[in-house]
Protein backbone atom coordinates (compact mmCIF):
# COMPACT_ATOMS: atom_id res chain seq x y z
CA UNK A 1 0.00 0.00 0.00
CA UNK A 2 1.48 3.37 -0.45
CA UNK A 3 0.58 6.25 2.16
CA UNK A 4 -0.89 9.62 1.27
CA UNK A 5 0.39 12.59 -0.14
CA UNK A 6 2.16 14.93 1.86
CA UNK A 7 0.12 18.16 2.30
CA UNK A 8 1.94 21.21 2.14
CA UNK A 9 1.17 25.20 1.26
CA UNK A 10 2.83 27.77 -0.97
CA UNK A 11 3.42 30.98 -0.09
CA UNK A 12 4.20 33.70 -2.69
CA UNK A 13 1.95 33.35 -5.82
CA UNK A 14 4.08 34.78 -8.56
CA UNK A 15 5.58 33.10 -12.11
CA UNK A 16 7.89 30.63 -9.77
CA UNK A 17 5.10 29.17 -7.64
CA UNK A 18 2.88 28.14 -10.56
CA UNK A 19 5.93 26.48 -11.95
CA UNK A 20 6.33 24.00 -8.60
CA UNK A 21 2.66 23.57 -8.61
CA UNK A 22 2.50 22.43 -12.06
CA UNK A 23 5.31 19.82 -10.86
CA UNK A 24 3.81 18.61 -7.95
CA UNK A 25 0.52 17.68 -9.91
CA UNK A 26 3.07 14.67 -11.49
CA UNK A 27 4.19 13.39 -8.05
CA UNK A 28 1.97 11.06 -5.79
CA UNK A 29 4.24 11.69 -2.66
CA UNK A 30 2.86 15.50 -2.01
CA UNK A 31 0.26 17.65 -2.63
CA UNK A 32 -0.11 21.12 -2.58
CA UNK A 33 -3.56 21.49 -0.53
CA UNK A 34 -3.38 25.58 -0.14
CA UNK A 35 -1.64 28.87 -1.85
CA UNK A 36 -1.59 32.09 -0.55
CA UNK A 37 -0.47 35.90 -1.30
CA UNK A 38 -1.14 39.16 0.56
CA UNK A 39 -2.93 40.03 -2.54
CA UNK A 40 -6.39 39.13 -2.63
CA UNK A 41 -5.86 39.19 -6.47
CA UNK A 42 -3.01 37.08 -7.01
CA UNK A 43 -4.71 34.22 -4.66
CA UNK A 44 -7.64 34.13 -6.49
CA UNK A 45 -5.84 33.93 -9.99
CA UNK A 46 -3.94 31.55 -8.49
CA UNK A 47 -6.40 28.95 -7.67
CA UNK A 48 -8.86 29.66 -11.18
CA UNK A 49 -4.97 28.38 -13.45
CA UNK A 50 -3.92 25.87 -10.08
CA UNK A 51 -6.94 24.74 -9.01
CA UNK A 52 -5.25 24.84 -6.01
CA UNK A 53 -7.34 26.67 -3.16
CA UNK A 54 -6.58 30.06 -1.74
CA UNK A 55 -5.90 30.56 2.08
CA UNK A 56 -7.18 33.85 2.77
CA UNK A 57 -4.26 34.60 5.78
CA UNK A 58 -0.73 33.04 6.67
CA UNK A 59 -2.36 32.38 10.00
CA UNK A 60 -4.88 29.84 8.39
CA UNK A 61 -2.20 28.08 6.92
CA UNK A 62 0.25 27.77 10.02
CA UNK A 63 -3.10 26.68 12.24
CA UNK A 64 -4.10 24.21 9.63
CA UNK A 65 -2.49 20.87 11.11
CA UNK A 66 -3.20 19.08 8.27
CA UNK A 67 -0.72 20.66 6.38
CA UNK A 68 3.04 19.79 6.84
CA UNK A 69 5.17 21.67 5.13
CA UNK A 70 5.62 25.21 3.30
CA UNK A 71 6.74 26.14 0.48
CA UNK A 72 8.08 29.12 0.24
CA UNK A 73 8.16 31.11 -3.22
CA UNK A 74 8.58 34.76 -2.09
CA UNK A 75 11.34 37.48 -2.62
CA UNK A 76 14.88 36.69 -0.90
CA UNK A 77 14.71 39.22 2.08
CA UNK A 78 11.51 37.98 3.57
CA UNK A 79 12.47 34.22 3.32
CA UNK A 80 13.57 34.89 6.90
CA UNK A 81 10.73 35.53 8.42
CA UNK A 82 8.19 33.87 6.77
CA UNK A 83 10.52 30.68 6.93
CA UNK A 84 10.77 31.78 11.31
CA UNK A 85 6.66 31.83 10.94
CA UNK A 86 6.59 28.81 9.34
CA UNK A 87 9.24 26.93 11.97
CA UNK A 88 7.27 28.37 14.66
CA UNK A 89 4.25 26.32 13.56
CA UNK A 90 6.10 23.49 13.52
CA UNK A 91 5.76 22.35 9.85
CA UNK A 92 8.64 22.16 7.66
CA UNK A 93 10.12 24.46 5.27
CA UNK A 94 11.32 24.76 1.64
CA UNK A 95 12.39 28.21 0.39
CA UNK A 96 13.71 28.71 -2.98
CA UNK A 97 17.33 29.74 -3.65
CA UNK A 98 19.21 31.02 -2.27
CA UNK A 99 18.43 30.63 1.15
CA UNK A 100 18.20 33.62 2.49
CA UNK A 101 19.18 37.85 0.94
CA UNK A 102 22.63 37.26 2.89
CA UNK A 103 24.53 34.65 4.44
CA UNK A 104 23.24 35.69 7.76
CA UNK A 105 20.13 35.16 7.70
CA UNK A 106 20.92 32.19 5.86
CA UNK A 107 22.54 30.71 9.08
CA UNK A 108 19.23 32.13 11.28
CA UNK A 109 17.22 30.11 8.41
CA UNK A 110 19.55 26.83 9.02
CA UNK A 111 19.11 27.59 12.78
CA UNK A 112 15.66 27.47 13.17
CA UNK A 113 15.68 23.45 12.53
CA UNK A 114 17.22 22.54 16.03
CA UNK A 115 15.22 25.23 18.02
CA UNK A 116 11.87 24.47 16.30
CA UNK A 117 12.58 20.32 15.66
CA UNK A 118 11.56 20.91 11.77
CA UNK A 119 13.72 20.45 8.16
CA UNK A 120 14.88 23.13 5.64
CA UNK A 121 14.88 22.32 2.30
CA UNK A 122 16.50 24.83 -0.71
CA UNK A 123 15.87 24.10 -3.92
CA UNK A 124 19.03 24.29 -5.45
CA UNK A 125 17.48 22.28 -7.94
CA UNK A 126 20.35 22.08 -10.83
CA UNK A 127 22.16 19.19 -9.12
CA UNK A 128 18.72 16.95 -9.14
CA UNK A 129 19.09 17.47 -13.08
CA UNK A 130 19.84 13.68 -14.97
CA UNK A 131 22.88 14.86 -16.71
CA UNK A 132 24.50 15.70 -13.25
CA UNK A 133 23.95 12.84 -11.21
CA UNK A 134 25.46 10.63 -14.25
CA UNK A 135 28.01 12.73 -14.34
CA UNK A 136 28.29 11.85 -10.78
CA UNK A 137 27.54 8.35 -11.10
CA UNK A 138 30.87 8.32 -13.55
CA UNK A 139 32.76 9.51 -11.04
CA UNK A 140 32.06 7.76 -7.90
CA UNK A 141 32.42 4.36 -10.34
CA UNK A 142 36.02 6.00 -11.26
CA UNK A 143 35.43 6.19 -15.05
CA UNK A 144 36.74 9.31 -15.04
CA UNK A 145 40.10 8.63 -12.88
CA UNK A 146 41.35 11.38 -10.33
CA UNK A 147 39.10 14.25 -11.17
CA UNK A 148 41.39 17.70 -11.02
CA UNK A 149 39.38 19.86 -12.56
CA UNK A 150 35.61 21.05 -13.21
CA UNK A 151 33.90 24.04 -15.21
CA UNK A 152 30.65 25.64 -15.52
CA UNK A 153 28.96 28.15 -17.55
CA UNK A 154 25.02 29.48 -16.64
CA UNK A 155 24.27 32.70 -18.89
CA UNK A 156 21.50 34.50 -20.53
CA UNK A 157 20.44 37.72 -21.65
CA UNK A 158 18.44 39.30 -18.49
CA UNK A 159 21.01 42.63 -18.67
CA UNK A 160 19.99 43.57 -22.14
CA UNK A 161 16.35 44.04 -20.47
CA UNK A 162 16.71 45.31 -17.13
CA UNK A 163 15.31 48.88 -16.41
CA UNK A 164 15.26 51.14 -13.43
CA UNK A 165 11.77 49.74 -12.21
CA UNK A 166 13.38 46.42 -12.08
CA UNK A 167 14.88 45.03 -9.01
CA UNK A 168 18.37 42.93 -10.34
CA UNK A 169 19.29 46.88 -11.57
CA UNK A 170 20.53 47.25 -8.27
CA UNK A 171 23.68 46.37 -6.68
CA UNK A 172 22.02 45.48 -3.13
CA UNK A 173 19.47 43.50 -4.55
CA UNK A 174 21.25 41.48 -7.11
CA UNK A 175 24.72 41.58 -6.20
CA UNK A 176 27.32 41.14 -8.53
CA UNK A 177 24.71 40.74 -11.29
CA UNK A 178 24.87 37.17 -12.73
CA UNK A 179 27.28 36.18 -10.05
CA UNK A 180 24.04 35.97 -7.26
CA UNK A 181 21.32 34.99 -9.86
CA UNK A 182 22.96 32.52 -12.16
CA UNK A 183 26.33 31.36 -11.01
CA UNK A 184 24.82 30.26 -7.49
CA UNK A 185 23.35 27.87 -9.07
CA UNK A 186 26.34 26.14 -10.55
CA UNK A 187 28.51 26.77 -7.44
CA UNK A 188 26.08 24.19 -5.70
CA UNK A 189 26.63 22.01 -8.58
CA UNK A 190 30.01 22.02 -8.33
CA UNK A 191 30.20 21.46 -4.80
CA UNK A 192 27.85 18.33 -5.78
CA UNK A 193 30.28 17.06 -7.85
CA UNK A 194 33.48 18.32 -6.59
CA UNK A 195 33.45 18.36 -2.66
CA UNK A 196 34.40 21.27 -0.20
CA UNK A 197 35.51 24.37 -1.71
CA UNK A 198 38.29 26.30 0.42
CA UNK A 199 38.86 29.28 -1.97
CA UNK A 200 37.46 31.18 -4.26
CA UNK A 201 38.85 34.39 -6.54
CA UNK A 202 37.19 36.33 -8.93
CA UNK A 203 36.96 39.32 -11.72
CA UNK A 204 33.70 40.79 -13.14
CA UNK A 205 32.82 43.32 -15.87
CA UNK A 206 29.83 45.78 -16.70
CA UNK A 207 29.43 46.20 -20.56
CA UNK A 208 25.28 45.86 -20.93
CA UNK A 209 24.54 49.09 -22.74
CA UNK A 210 21.39 50.06 -20.28
CA UNK A 211 23.50 51.34 -17.58
CA UNK A 212 22.34 49.29 -14.63
CA UNK A 213 24.11 49.61 -11.57
CA UNK A 214 25.12 45.46 -11.55
CA UNK A 215 28.00 44.17 -12.75
CA UNK A 216 26.78 42.00 -15.74
CA UNK A 217 29.83 39.93 -16.36
CA UNK A 218 31.06 36.95 -14.12
CA UNK A 219 34.13 34.51 -13.69
CA UNK A 220 34.97 33.30 -10.10
CA UNK A 221 37.88 30.41 -9.67
CA UNK A 222 37.58 27.63 -6.77
CA UNK A 223 40.02 25.65 -4.81
CA UNK A 224 38.63 22.39 -3.92
CA UNK A 225 39.69 20.79 -0.28
CA UNK A 226 41.53 17.88 -2.17
CA UNK A 227 43.49 20.36 -4.75
CA UNK A 228 41.50 20.45 -7.57
CA UNK A 229 40.60 23.35 -8.98
CA UNK A 230 37.31 24.74 -10.78
CA UNK A 231 35.61 27.54 -12.70
CA UNK A 232 32.29 29.01 -13.02
CA UNK A 233 30.99 31.49 -16.00
CA UNK A 234 28.37 33.92 -15.93
CA UNK A 235 27.02 36.01 -18.99
CA UNK A 236 24.18 38.64 -18.37
CA UNK A 237 24.16 39.30 -22.19
CA UNK A 238 24.21 36.31 -24.21
CA UNK A 239 21.65 33.77 -25.34
CA UNK A 240 20.70 30.99 -22.63
CA UNK A 241 23.33 28.47 -21.94
CA UNK A 242 23.97 26.33 -18.73
CA UNK A 243 26.89 23.34 -19.10
CA UNK A 244 29.24 21.86 -17.23
CA UNK A 245 32.15 19.27 -17.80
CA UNK A 246 34.54 17.89 -15.46
CA UNK A 247 38.27 16.91 -16.67
CA UNK A 248 39.63 13.36 -15.32
CA UNK A 249 42.81 11.06 -15.66
CA UNK A 250 41.24 8.86 -17.71
CA UNK A 251 38.46 10.77 -19.65
CA UNK A 252 36.02 14.00 -19.43
CA UNK A 253 32.43 14.76 -19.35
CA UNK A 254 29.92 16.96 -20.73
CA UNK A 255 26.61 17.96 -19.61
CA UNK A 256 24.56 20.65 -21.79
CA UNK A 257 20.83 21.75 -21.88
CA UNK A 258 18.60 23.96 -23.70
CA UNK A 259 18.32 26.57 -21.60
CA UNK A 260 14.40 26.79 -23.17
CA UNK A 261 13.35 24.10 -21.09
CA UNK A 262 14.29 25.59 -18.26
CA UNK A 263 11.16 25.84 -16.87
CA UNK A 264 9.61 22.34 -18.02
CA UNK A 265 12.12 20.12 -16.69
CA UNK A 266 10.52 16.75 -18.23
CA UNK A 267 11.51 17.57 -21.32
CA UNK A 268 15.21 18.95 -21.01
CA UNK A 269 16.22 14.80 -22.11
CA UNK A 270 15.04 15.55 -25.58
CA UNK A 271 17.14 18.48 -26.07
CA UNK A 272 20.36 17.79 -24.03
CA UNK A 273 23.69 16.65 -24.82
CA UNK A 274 25.91 14.15 -22.31
CA UNK A 275 28.92 12.63 -23.81
CA UNK A 276 32.04 11.16 -22.07
CA UNK A 277 35.46 11.31 -23.85
CA UNK A 278 37.61 8.63 -22.43
CA UNK A 279 41.54 8.27 -23.16
CA UNK A 280 43.75 9.93 -25.42
CA UNK A 281 42.23 9.51 -28.62
CA UNK A 282 40.71 12.84 -28.66
CA UNK A 283 36.95 14.01 -30.29
CA UNK A 284 36.68 11.13 -32.54
CA UNK A 285 35.50 8.67 -29.91
CA UNK A 286 33.59 10.58 -28.03
CA UNK A 287 30.58 8.76 -26.80
CA UNK A 288 27.00 10.60 -26.74
CA UNK A 289 24.87 8.83 -23.62
CA UNK A 290 21.35 8.79 -23.46
CA UNK A 291 19.89 11.84 -20.77
CA UNK A 292 17.20 9.84 -18.49
CA UNK A 293 14.01 11.38 -18.07
CA UNK A 294 13.85 13.31 -15.40
CA UNK A 295 12.42 16.63 -13.39
CA UNK A 296 14.12 18.46 -11.11
CA UNK A 297 11.55 20.64 -9.50
CA UNK A 298 9.26 17.40 -8.84
CA UNK A 299 12.69 15.76 -7.36
CA UNK A 300 13.39 18.33 -4.97
CA UNK A 301 9.61 18.55 -4.08
CA UNK A 302 9.65 14.88 -3.59
CA UNK A 303 12.42 15.23 -1.05
CA UNK A 304 11.10 18.22 0.68
CA UNK A 305 7.65 15.74 1.66
CA UNK A 306 10.14 13.10 2.39
CA UNK A 307 11.57 15.36 5.18
CA UNK A 308 8.01 16.34 6.09
CA UNK A 309 7.47 12.62 7.05
CA UNK A 310 10.55 11.48 8.54
CA UNK A 311 12.22 14.95 10.11
CA UNK A 312 15.40 14.26 8.03
CA UNK A 313 17.14 16.76 6.20
CA UNK A 314 17.70 15.96 2.86
CA UNK A 315 20.99 16.58 0.41
CA UNK A 316 18.97 19.80 -0.15
CA UNK A 317 19.98 21.02 3.15
CA UNK A 318 19.92 24.70 4.88
CA UNK A 319 24.09 24.06 4.88
CA UNK A 320 24.47 23.38 1.41
CA UNK A 321 22.47 26.07 0.24
CA UNK A 322 24.67 28.44 3.17
CA UNK A 323 27.81 27.13 1.03
CA UNK A 324 26.80 28.63 -1.58
CA UNK A 325 25.78 31.59 -0.57
CA UNK A 326 29.12 31.87 0.80
CA UNK A 327 30.76 31.51 -2.07
CA UNK A 328 28.96 34.16 -3.78
CA UNK A 329 30.08 36.24 -1.06
CA UNK A 330 33.48 34.86 -1.15
CA UNK A 331 33.38 36.04 -5.05
CA UNK A 332 31.89 39.35 -4.68
CA UNK A 333 34.91 39.60 -1.50
CA UNK A 334 37.79 39.25 -3.76
CA UNK A 335 36.11 41.32 -6.70
CA UNK A 336 36.85 44.25 -3.67
CA UNK A 337 40.42 42.80 -3.11
CA UNK A 338 41.16 42.81 -6.93
CA UNK A 339 40.89 39.11 -7.58
CA UNK A 340 42.39 37.88 -4.21
CA UNK A 341 41.34 34.41 -3.36
CA UNK A 342 38.74 34.51 -0.53
CA UNK A 343 39.09 31.70 2.14
CA UNK A 344 35.02 30.29 2.30
CA UNK A 345 35.47 29.19 5.96
CA UNK A 346 36.75 32.45 6.81
CA UNK A 347 32.91 34.20 4.97
CA UNK A 348 31.05 31.89 6.97
CA UNK A 349 32.58 32.92 10.49
CA UNK A 350 32.17 36.26 9.64
CA UNK A 351 28.46 35.95 9.37
CA UNK A 352 28.32 33.89 12.33
CA UNK A 353 29.92 36.29 14.20
CA UNK A 354 27.36 38.77 12.92
CA UNK A 355 24.13 36.38 13.88
CA UNK A 356 25.80 36.04 17.47
CA UNK A 357 26.23 39.64 17.82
Amino acid sequence: MTSAPVQVAIVGLGRWAKVLTRASAKSEKLKIVAGYSRSAEKREAFERETGVPSAPTIETVLVDRSIEGVILTVPNEQHLPMAALVAKAKKHVYTEKPIASSLAEGLEIAALEKKYGITVTVGHSARLMAGIRKIREAIDAGELGRVAFLEANFSNNRALELTPLTWRWYKDKAPGGPLSQLAIHQFDVLHYLGGEVVEASGMASKLSPVGAEVDDQSMTLLKFADGKIGYVGSCWTSPGIFSVRVFGSKGLMHYEIDFDTWDTPDQLHKKSTLYIQRGIDGYAKREELRVPESDMFRAELEMFAESCRTGKANELSAHNGNVAVAMVYAALKSLEQNGQSVAIASVLEDAQSRVRE
